[in-house]
């Protein structure tokens, strides 16, 4: 059947308990998966019914309690290290399958959907390293090499750089991308050399990390003289599908941070890789399975509606408090609470927590904003032959960033079946798409995929749609606007027992390696606060969080010369160091 016959509008509402959690019955066509989560709903039953502060009085505990709110990549991390030091963990969230923004589902005719398709880029050690520890076998593809398309056709072809001679950094990523630009003069790519100076100085200290993350992407790079082609055609396509927004819209540290991997790290670090299938079915799945054979007990459907001080009084949060799917509600007690929701959830949170509401470290989240997304998947009736399974195409929508996927080349799912040969799926996910939002299913599959997308990355083919479907996801990933590091998390929170975890948990100076690399990232934090919670509950922490690679000597010595520059000019200087936009390293 054709999909216009049965196109229905689909969103997916942001839910306190997970990141853009998505409740299956806001979506009409997608069927409870029931085979998936049978498990799980039966290690809940007698649990919910005896949930610990609640009427039915507490089930026998084996440590202290740690309450994690929220179950994707952040959640489970703080889940796994929390079991690991030996506390007696429960996760909540909203969605009926556990996994944030890494969830998938059944459609009625039993195909996979998933909100957006999501790279493993390089330097993922941690999460590479838990597929190690899980057993997955085949859980990723090869490195594959992604197209950028515009309006105008391809500009540039990312080569793999793990498969050529290691160059110093940026020589590398220099040298062997330049071949594959298209249409973009050198004249335009050299312009990128006074970024050279920033990247180097942004994370010195934390005032560096400040004015740089005062001022937009956009700003700097105008300061810089990049060129507007080169900031038009390369830069915003990188920035709006890594970072989620334009360049103006984007803190000039935030993109300092995700620009350092694909600029001045190591050479292989823009190189990526694709799960065989959803992140839910091949990793999270197996996972959760994994926590739950340690004790960890994972509750879908429960919706985290207040955190309240503990049973004995104080003035620190010691009950979460949910609704269940039948509505009623539960009071879970809790030693240590860990938020690893999204900037949406937290704030519908912290609005009805006094006991949160009471603290700026809290109210602060009201000064963060977030960006709508939409996830696209077509089935069409012939093989299209796009030269590379991954594509960015930008500027076909204005400030609209967009990926296409072939998952006919990258899914398991669709790759091993007979029809493969003649037929394609393919998902085109949209960031930054609030103007988008309100078309309707048929204009997205037909005028924006089929009449848009599909003919830039394979002019030739001329497919026919046999099946779609259409999420939509308001307030789906995080902006980094400028200036939101001052109001961004840290691990610790101003009391004792209560932690923080999520791709928008701040950055800057002695954070962990793993910025603007949203999973990875998320990871990392729920490990770091699932130790810091066993900490405050007087547990060993025992969990291994990777270090990032190390910067090569010429970087490394490139920052400390900058560092020094900054401390002499600073005690030269009796107002401070000034901002970026004045400072040494962009004065003309």
């Amino acid at each position: 059947m054709h999909s216009s016959s049965v196109y229905s509008r689909k969103t997916c509402p942001r839910s306190v308990g997970g990141p853009a959690a998505c409740r299956l019955h806001a979506v009409s066509s997608i069927a409870r998966a029931a085979s998936r989560t049978t498990a799980l709903r039966a290690a809940a039953t007698s649990e919910s019914q005896t949930a610990s502060g609640g009427s039915n009085g507490s089930p026998q505990r084996r440590g202290p309690k740690a309450v994690v709110v929220g179950g994707g990549w952040a959640g489970f991390g703080a889940a796994y290290a929390l079991s690991q030091a030996g506390a007696d963990v429960t996760v909540l969230d909203a969605a009926e399958q556990p996994g944030g923004l890494a969830s998938s589902w059944k459609s009625q005719g039993g195909k996979t959907v998933e909100p957006g398709i999501k790279g493993f880029w390089y330097q993922y050690a941690n999460i590479f390293s838990l597929v190690d520890r899980l057993g997955l076998r085949n859980v990723f593809t090869e490195f594959t090499q992604s197209s950028f398309y515009t309006p105008e056709g391809l500009q540039v072809r990312s080569p793999l750089f793990q498969s050529q001679p290691r160059l110093p950094t940026p020589l590398g990523s220099f040298v062997y991308t330049a071949p594959y630009f298209t249409q973009l003069p050198l004249a335009d790519r050299l312009t990128a050399g006074p970024l050279i100076g920033p990247l180097l100085e942004y994370s010195a200290d934390a005032e560096a990390y400040e004015a740089y993350d005062k001022i937009s992407a956009l700003e700097l790079f105008r300061s810089a003289g990049v060129s507007a082609r080169l900031y038009r055609e390369f830069l915003e396509p990188i920035l709006l599908v890594t970072l989620f927004a334009p360049g103006h819209k984007l803190s000039a540290a935030a993109a300092l941070d995700a620009l350092y991997y694909f600029a001045l790290a190591h050479q292989p670090d823009f190189d990526t890789r694709w799960c065989r299938g959803s992140v839910s079915e091949r990793i999270l799945q197996p996972f959760a399975a994994h926590l739950a054979a340690r004790g960890v007990t994972l509750l879908g459907g429960r919706k985290v509606v207040e955190v309240l001080p503990g049973a004995e009084g104080g003035r620190r949060p010691g009950r979460v408090v949910a609704t269940a799917p039948g509505g009623e509600r539960e009071v879970w007690e809790a030693d240590a609470v860990v938020f690893a929701t999204g900037i949406g959830a937290m704030q519908r949170l912290v609005a009805a927590s006094p006991v949160l509401a009471d603290q700026p470290f809290f109210t602060a989240f009201n000064n963060l904003s977030c960006v709508d997304a939409a996830a696209v998947r077509v089935w069409l009736d012939r093989r299209i032959r796009p030269a590379t399974p991954s594509n960015v195409l930008v500027r076909f929508q204005p400030d609209v960033g967009s990926t296409l996927f072939h998952l006919s080349e990258l899914q398991d799912e669709y790759s091993a079946t007979e029809s493969a040969r003649s037929s394609s799926v393919v998902e085109a996910d949209f960031y930054h798409a609030a103007a988008l939002l309100p078309l309707s299913d048929e204009q997205l599959v037909e005028d924006v995929v089929m009449k848009q997308m599909i003919p830039a990355v394979d002019p030739a083919s001329r497919p026919r749609v046999v099946d779609s479907s259409v999420l939509r996801f308001r307030g789906a990933v995080s902006l980094f606007s400028p200036g939101c590091a001052a109001h961004m998390p840290t691990t610790r929170t101003p009391f004792a027992n209560t932690f923080m975890a999520g791709d928008w948990v701040r950055q800057g100076p002695g954070t962990h390696a793993a910025k603007g690399l949203c999973q990875e990232k998320a990871y990392v934090t729920g490990l770091q606060a699932g130790n810091a919670a066993a900490e405050a509950l007087r547990l060993q922490p025992r969990a291994v969080v990777l270090p990032g690679e190390e910067d090569e000597t010429h970087i490394a010595a490139g920052r400390a010369a900058v560092r020094e520059l900054r401390r002499l000019a600073a005690a030269a200087a009796p107002r401070g160091v000034p901002s970026p936009l004045g400072g040494f390293t962009l004065l003309r």
